[in-house]
């Protein structure tokens, strides 16, 4: 380990093998971090909060601080961050409340872009991308893969699916269903997710089945429980249909609609 002397750790702090500490850090409370882990200057650490193995975190960052919320009275609730993760300059993560979860959970290899805020019960996939002064209200989930781009927000308690993509200077107040892309100050949708399909390895087929359903669900005449039902048989065995299907049914806020209308 290599820990420069500027900087304080105190209560019950553990370190595993490998981890770097930069100068003026302040790691406080029941805090674990992982084998290999770099965190660089002027970063706060506080309550309890674990960092998982591998992940690189920037100056200023600051995670674990109490949750923006006005009920909270100081409740033993936590952080959790994966492996892999990339947490760049500024980012603030805050713990959970005993109103939900009781944790902040961030999956393995997401990137946190610099100035991006992730609230109190907020849930992150694996994989996801937070571009820079991106920001997630009190309880709200983005699914493995998602991309929320730069200063956008998503209203607490809404919902990003896996595989979608969240267009620049957006606001999200409606749920954002999986593998579709949105954008706009009022979130629609515009579509399937290809590109970012593409990359992820998805083949033709499946996204052809993808967007079957898309056109089924956002741009017919069909109510959605009509829709929904001729998925279900022309599909009775595609994950990405049941996903999609499942989160529009598992919806509280509602899902937002497409932009033609």
């Amino acid at each position: 380990m290599v820990i420069h002397p500027t900087s304080l750790l105190e209560g019950e702090v553990e370190l595993e093998e490998g981890v770097q500490i930069g100068a003026y850090c302040v790691i406080s409370g029941k805090v674990r971090i992982g084998r290999g882990t770099k965190i660089g200057n002027r970063i706060t650490i506080k309550g309890k909060v674990t960092v998982g193995e591998d992940c690189t975190i920037y100056d200023g960052a600051i995670i674990g601080e109490d949750p923006q919320h006005l009920k909270y009275k100081g409740e033993g609730c936590e952080v959790i961050i994966g492996n892999k993760v990339i947490i760049r300059e500024y980012v603030t993560i805050h713990r959970g409340t005993e109103f939900d979860k009781g944790k902040t959970v961030i999956g393995d290899e997401c990137m946190l872009m610099a100035y991006s805020h992730v609230a109190h019960d907020c849930v992150v996939g694996k994989g996801v991308i937070m571009a820079n002064c991106a920001t997630l209200g009190g309880h709200a989930e983005v699914g493995d893969y998602a991309f929320i781009g730069g200063l956008s927000a998503v209203h607490q308690w809404a919902r990003v699916g896996a595989y979608a993509m969240v267009g620049g200077l957006t606001g999200v107040s409606l749920d954002i269903p999986p593998f579709t892309r949105a954008s706009g100050q009022h979130a629609h949708l515009y579509g399937v997710n290809s590109v970012g399909l593409e990359r992820r390895g998805f083949s033709k087929e499946r996204i052809s089945a993808i967007k079957r359903a898309y056109k089924l669900l956002f741009r017919s005449n069909l109510l959605k429980r009509e829709a929904i039902a001729k998925l279900e048989e022309e599909f009775p065995d595609n994950e990405d249909i049941k996903m999609l299907i499942d989160f529009i049914q598992t919806s509280k806020r509602g899902v937002a609609r497409d932009a033609r209308g």
